[in-house]
């Protein structure tokens, strides 16, 4: 059978905002270079979590690193940008079970974050980067999978597979949920080799409409009913991954599993 085929890549430099899909992306063992390098806190310093991410989602950002420059695109069309040298608060936040370092970047984020949300919100940047990513460096689903919640669902036409922000986006898989099988084996993908690991617990942020942060599917229902929950009562869908060998993969890479 013809091997599977990267479909699409799901970067943002800001977490939790719109995502960016380019050509290609350089794999790192921290994961993809430029991704997640800034993270978006509450007043007291405490990171957004579930729907509470509902207005961040659609908001679009930019990282010019030769400059250190930051902007942000708010969905209320108002332009923020400036340094993004982190010379305010020094914080400590739980990622996941998990305590990151970080330090607030002043300037004019906030006001026009918090003016648009309602309440206080700040851009924090990891004093070590790659802590503003998830569990694993690396996730991975494959359209397949998605078209299937879509049909288990009765979903009219494609489901954005955007709402599940995962790295990496594949398809011509030989089933749905192909992907769940390959747990401790290994990737190359282009240039980059990566180490299946254990499959993605899911959130309410997967029932947002990736655009728009406004719900639009029951994702979390349609899982438990088809799929049911794991041993942990956790709904997973896609899978973690770990970077074993640096190294670019460019959009329609065959995915090819090692022995």
């Amino acid at each position: 059978m013809p091997l599977p085929t990267v479909a699409r890549f799901n970067v943002t430099p800001v977490k939790s905002t719109a995502l960016h899909h380019p050509d290609a992306i350089r794999l790192q063992e921290r994961g993809p270079v430029g991704d997640r390098r800034f993270f978006l806190v509450d007043g007291e310093g405490r990171r957004f979590s579930g729907a509470t991410k509902s207005p961040i989602l659609p908001i679009r950002a930019t990282y010019d690193e030769e400059h250190d420059l930051l902007a942000l695109i708010l969905p209320n069309g108002v332009a923020v940008s400036g340094t993004a040298h982190p010379d305010g608060e020094a914080i400590r936040v739980d990622f996941y079970g998990r305590a990151v370092d970080a330090h607030i970047v002043d300037g004019a984020f906030t006001e026009a974050l918090s003016a648009y949300a309602g309440h206080e919100i700040r851009v924090a940047r990891p004093d070590r980067e790659g802590d503003a990513l998830d569990v694993e460096p690396v996730t991975l689903v494959s359209l397949e999978s998605v078209a299937e919640l879509a049909r288990q669902g009765g979903h009219t036409g494609s489901l954005n597979p955007a709402r599940f922000r995962m790295t990496i986006e594949i398809e011509g898989v030989s089933a749905p949920h192909a992907e769940d099988a390959w747990a401790g084996r290994r990737l190359r993908i282009g240039e980059a080799v990566i180490g299946m690991m254990e499959a993605v617990p899911r959130c309410v942020v997967t029932t947002l409409d990736p655009d728009t942060g406004r719900r639009d599917f029951p994702t979390l229902k349609v899982i438990r009913e088809y799929r049911g929950p794991n041993e942990r009562r956790q709904l997973e869908f896609g899978m973690y991954a770990s970077v074993i060998e640096p190294g670019q993969a460019r959009l329609g890479d065959q995915v090819e599993l090692l022995p």
